[in-house]
């Protein structure tokens, strides 16, 4: 079973690509560091309700789209 770290980050990733958006585009646009875009979309740390509300609004997504 995948984990719901793993889904949200492949989510977040696809939804950031489909956007033609950099990492650092999405992490300036939701108010966040690069580099943790980068550690949340590799899966590497946990993630806030709070940020993962700031990037599904910096997407322009509902925050249960990325975690499907």
């Amino acid at each position: 079973m995948i984990s719901l770290r793993k889904s949200f980050a492949t989510n977040l990733r696809r939804e950031r690509l489909s956007l033609g958006l950099s990492q650092e585009d999405l992490a300036h646009m939701a108010g966040l560091h690069r580099t943790y875009v980068g550690l949340v979309e590799r899966g590497e740390c946990n993630i806030s309700i709070d940020n993962i509300e700031r990037l599904a609004r910096a997407l322009g997504v509902e925050a249960t789209e990325l975690m499907k």
